[in-house]
């Protein structure tokens, strides 16, 4: 008995789609090594000519060549786990209730509502920091000035609430009905099932939420630079949030078009983009590590 032979057309169409895809995936890989390529060839200069001392001081004065990066690196850290701090419990609260509490209607409302918040430009954000967020702070906290790492920290964690809340309603939509019947079958109330059982099966993906969220707060130039002051300082002590930060991409943003090209504060610039490359790639790959083992592990125990 003779078996149909496959028509040639559709092995072409298949061999062309994965080798398609194949490609997608290892230039994805690719362009990631070349930009971190091109960060080391431009920053590598930089390592030659200034000391380590000098990087790794605490005052950034450029005119003075002192080229300390760790009040820009604790600056942005600064802002960046403040706004993850607020953002991360009331993104979570929020698509608890989206994906598990509201009505219908009410989700078919606050989903495309929160999908045009994403859609705002942060210059637009910047703007109203500094008319309307910035005299708040100033007149509730008693700082001299309103453009505080404060102000930075409540717009940046507005802008990775929907990052958060988009990315953990999915996670929690994506855990099968049978986990809650099975929940509820065993006299769980609604608040244990969410608690117990949701959660825990959604945690990797709720993980990935909070690291694009802290990659979105990491990563944004433009509303940063208006309203944190751009005070290269060390950001130390209880006031810090009260006072002016600056962080390692404004500082990008605010003296890359300024400088020589070729000149020591050019390739030091570029160290700091790679100081921020391997922040951001250290907190992805912790994150990697973390869902991994979270899947190995089943995803957390139920009704422990």
């Amino acid at each position: 008995m003779q078996i149909p032979a496959v028509p040639k057309d559709v092995d072409w169409r298949e061999f062309f789609i994965e080798q398609l895809i194949r490609l997608m995936g290892v230039s994805a890989i690719a362009f990631v090594l070349l930009i971190f390529l091109f960060l080391v060839r431009e920053g590598v200069p930089a390592l030659l000519e200034v000391p380590l001392s000098n990087l790794l001081g605490q005052r950034w004065y450029p005119t003075f060549e002192i080229y300390g990066l760790v009040p820009l690196i604790l600056g942005s850290l600064l802002v960046t786990v403040g706004a993850i701090a607020i953002s991360l419990p009331l993104g979570l609260a929020t698509a608890i209730f989206i994906g598990e509490i509201a009505p219908e209607w009410v989700r078919e409302i606050l989903k495309p509502a929160i999908e045009i918040i994403a859609g705002i430009p942060s210059v637009v954000i910047g703007f109203i920091g500094i008319q309307i967020v910035s005299p708040l702070v100033r007149e509730f906290s008693g700082a001299p000035t309103g453009l505080t790492a404060l102000t930075g920290v409540l717009l940046l964690s507005y802008m990775a609430l929907p990052t958060i809340i988009s990315i953990a309603e999915d996670a929690l939509d994506a855990v099968p009905d049978s986990y809650r019947h099975a929940a509820y079958a065993l006299s769980a109330t609604k608040w244990q099932t969410i608690w117990r059982v949701v959660l825990p099966a959604a945690r990797p993906g709720i993980i990935t939420a909070v690291m694009l969220g802290v990659g979105r707060a990491i990563g944004e130039t433009m509303t940063v630079m208006m309203v944190a002051g751009n005070a290269a300082r060390m950001p130390l002590g209880f006031d810090a949030f009260l006072r002016p930060v600056r962080t390692m991409t404004a500082t990008i943003a605010a003296e890359m078009g300024e400088v020589a090209r070729g000149s020591t504060h050019y390739h030091v610039l570029f160290v700091v983009g790679l100081a921020l490359f391997v922040l951001t790639f250290v907190i992805n790959l912790a994150a990697a590590l973390t869902i991994f083992r979270e899947k190995r592990g089943g995803g957390g125990r139920f009704l422990a």
